[in-house]
């Protein structure tokens, strides 16, 4: 029987894939700070939706968050900003494709800091799968940028591979707060992980509202200016987040992260069944491998 975080995770890299589009699309409009406000601001309002909903469907009363689980939930919060803002610079540098790759060491991380921090020890064939999908990352990220073996490995002392290790730990310790969070707050995992979800919404939207406002008091306005697409950024973030609380509240994080690997997946197969762009033999020996990859940590999990 296949458990329900699977499912969940899936979805959730299929949800921020789209997301990621629409962020795309934004850029045209809005500063990278704005981009990031919207996806906050607006999914906060069906974050508590989705909590009160389940609440009544469950029949239970929703935890009552102690320092604690505010604490956390505040530093993964903000762990989040940070890596988001990391990735970003990654971008912003010439080998932009090297940051790219880094940042995907996410589940290598994840599973070595679970370990360290929660003794989450994976079984052999979970470890194989996540480094089949990280291989297929790499391959996807750097193929036909004459970036191979050693080159890769020079490149990790640039400022890009920096700032993209930096995202990937951000993102991975991010997913350790929230799984930390839920877990100290006990009670039914989904009402945990989406009231994880309200509150560290809450507390981007106060936190990267007050830097938009003070450092960019036009593009806070446009924020809301642009509330038709915007709203759509803060929907799809919503929805996508809820799935991956709720994949790190019920499995390891180094399992969630490498199973989310999949979205290399369906931004690929948008490209090319959608935008009808060509893709390269390398191309399909990446995806070829985060599928294998992905199959390995479901079956070795």
């Amino acid at each position: 029987m296949i458990e329900p975080w699977i499912p969940v995770t899936v979805i959730a890299a299929l949800v921020q894939s789209w997301r990621t589009a629409l962020q795309q699309r934004l850029r045209g409009t809005l500063s990278v700070n704005a981009t990031g406000f919207v996806r906050y601001v607006y999914a906060l309002p069906l974050g508590i939706v989705f909590l009160f909903v389940a609440a009544g469907l469950i029949s239970s009363p929703i935890p009552t968050p102690d320092v604690g689980f505010i604490v956390l939930c505040a530093l993964g919060g903000l762990l989040q900003i940070v890596g988001t803002t990391l990735l970003i610079r990654a971008f912003g540098y010439r080998n932009f494709a090297v940051g790219t790759a880094y940042s995907k060491t996410e589940s290598v991380q994840g599973a070595i800091i679970g370990w360290i921090l929660l003794g989450e020890a994976l079984h052999g064939l979970a470890w194989i799968g996540i480094l089949v999908g990280v291989i297929g990352v790499l391959v996807l990220s750097l193929a036909g940028r004459g970036l191979a073996g050693w080159d890769l490995l020079r490149a990790t002392i640039q400022p890009a591979a920096l700032c993209g290790l930096g995202a990937g730990f951000c993102f991975t310790t991010t997913g350790l707060a929230i799984r930390i969070a839920t877990h100290r707050i006990g009670g039914d995992v989904v009402l945990a992980s989406l009231l994880a979800l309200v509150l560290t919404n809450a507390l981007q939207t106060i936190m990267q509202g007050t830097w938009l406002y003070l450092r960019e008091p036009i593009q806070f306005r446009l924020a809301f200016t642009t509330w038709r697409t915007s709203s759509w950024v803060g929907i799809l973030s919503a929805c996508g987040s809820a799935c991956w609380f709720y994949g790190f509240a019920s499995a390891p994080v180094a399992l969630v992260r490498a199973l989310g690997q999949i979205e290399m997946v369906f931004t690929l197969s948008f490209s090319r069944f959608y935008l009808h762009e060509t893709l390269r033999r390398a191309d399909v020996a990446g995806l070829v491998l985060v599928v294998i990859g992905v199959l390995l940590v479901v079956v070795g999990r």
